[in-house]
């Protein structure tokens, strides 16, 4: 694998590490604010609106200048939201910095993943893509526990410059190996909209949106679900949060490597998988043991479809993928967003901390439901080609098709 991948991996590392750290923190962030955790919560649903709205804007603003000087770019807007949000003096204004942040945070894997794809050969480009999706996984290992122990010991500020810090690693990183990769000739903004306009597209960003929404809408409240239902102590956290990252490496590593080979099969198996074990953990997490290997299994099929995923949509919209590929990671956040809306409906509705593994586990089903459409849709398209290069007469072609 290319150099340059360990500097994307680098800038996935640091945004993996600012997306998910505040899970660990939302009971002392309440606190200081004096808010409900359900309100906290708006710190994951808004950031994870930034991103949807800010993949395709920063995209769009990128156009006009190579993709290494994007991706810093990007970087430096990281840097400025983070440090917002360490600063920041209310409630509303912390919010707004995680948005700012957010904003980087689309852009930064839609346009990483085209560089990454563009690095490889091309039975190899679903690995490339999961190695710099690597660097939000080891996140979730490191990065994300650290920041919830230094947050929950010397408070979440500290956290948040130090995510900043991170930022700035990620920018020299960046700057110093990812090769100039200028936009290709001759592909303009209407090449990459007409994209949209392929069904297939559109319902792989949509098995995005459910997809890993159900990953989100149980992981969002990890920290009340665990200390209110399963019994853990405040400090545990840390470690079920490394359960969940050590998960999310090993289901990226294996989706990446069987997307390459069996892209469909393999997001059939990590779905169906993902809805059953969402489905059980309401259960699951009444007991100390079965919750902590439950959180790892969710983090690994969650996670394995995220290769896969991408992959799909830079095949699809090939010749013009980077707005494609950005408004993925966008669905991706949408997805986090949504689900966690409806988990802290239903946790305000007063269905308990466990209820949110319901609603993960329909988002769930749901985006298997799309995988399985997808591919009737694919091979009843696949049909007629077939049949031409077969030679069939073309009324038996238009009898086929009906």
């Amino acid at each position: 694998m290319p150099l340059a991948l360990l500097a994307l991996a680098i800038g996935a590392f640091g945004i993996g590490t600012t997306e998910f750290v505040i899970m660990g923190l939302l009971p002392e962030v309440a606190t200081d604010f004096g808010v409900s955790i359900p309100t906290a919560g708006f710190l994951v649903t808004g950031y994870a609106l930034g991103v949807m709205f800010g993949a395709p804007l920063m995209t769009v603003l990128g156009t006009k200048v190579s993709r290494k000087r994007m991706l810093m770019v990007l970087m430096g807007l990281f840097i400025v939201g983070n440090l917002l949000s360490a600063l920041a003096p209310a409630f509303a204004v912390m919010l707004i910095g995680r948005v700012v942040a957010s904003l980087a945070h689309g852009a930064f894997f839609g346009i990483g993943s085209v560089v990454a794809a563009e690095l490889v050969a091309p039975d190899k480009k679903a690995g490339a893509i999961a190695m710099m999706f690597t660097g939000l996984t080891v996140a979730n290992v490191v990065g994300v526990p650290l920041g919830t122990l230094v947050g929950q010991s010397l408070g979440w500020r500290v956290t948040f410059t130090i995510v900043a810090a991170l930022g700035v690693v990620g920018l020299v990183g960046i700057a110093k190996l990812v090769p100039e990769m200028p936009k290709p000739e001759g592909v303009h903004l209407r090449h990459e909209l007409a994209a949209f306009k392929n069904v297939q597209v559109l319902l792989a960003m949509a098995m995005t949106v459910l997809g890993f929404g159900g990953v989100f809408a149980a992981i969002t409240y990890i920290a009340p679900m665990m200390t209110h239902v399963a019994g853990f102590a405040d400090g545990s956290v840390t470690w079920l949060l490394v359960l969940f990252g050590l998960g999310m490496v090993g289901g990226n590593l294996v989706g990446g490597k069987f997307a390459d080979r069996a892209l469909m099969p393999m997001l059939y198996v990590s779905l169906s998988a993902l809805a059953v074990v969402l489905a059980l953990f309401t259960l699951t997490a009444y007991d100390k043991v079965l919750s902590a290997v439950s959180i790892a299994l969710i983090g690994a099929l969650g996670f394995a479809t995220v290769p896969p995923l991408q992959k799909r949509v830079l095949d699809q919209a090939h010749g013009a993928p980077t707005l494609a590929s950005a408004v993925n990671i966008g669905a991706f956040n949408l997805g986090n967003a949504l689900s966690a809306w409806l988990g802290g409906l239903v946790i305000a509705a007063g269905l308990g901390y466990t209820a949110p593994n319901w609603v993960g586990a329909v988002l769930a089903a749901a985006a298997l439901l799309l995988a399985v459409l997808s591919a009737a849709l694919e091979r009843r398209e696949s049909t007629p080609s077939a049949v031409v290069a077969a030679g069939v007469p073309a009324e038996e072609r238009a009898a086929i098709r009906h």
